[in-house]
């Protein structure tokens, strides 16, 4: 259904820390989640989308992920 938290699904925990500390300094900040909070292997990034966010933000957001996820291979 509808919610306003999306999770993008990451597997490692490395991988969710080092993609949420790069998706910051591109300027969009989530939340990862790993061991103990979420089981081991399902790490994961925690997105809040906010009805405050325009089109530009959304876009913006997306650009970094696709930037960020390609360089690390995610993508």
């Amino acid at each position: 259904g509808n919610h306003p938290i999306v999770p993008v699904m990451l597997g490692e925990a490395s991988v969710a820390q080092q993609m949420s500390v790069n998706l910051l300094k591109n300027g969009v900040y989530v939340k990862g989640l790993w061991f103990p909070v979420v089981p081991q292997g399902e790490a994961r990034l925690r997105v809040q989308i906010s009805a405050a966010h325009t089109r530009k933000h959304l876009n913006r957001a997306l650009e970094a992920f696709s930037k960020v996820g390609t360089k690390m291979g995610v993508v």
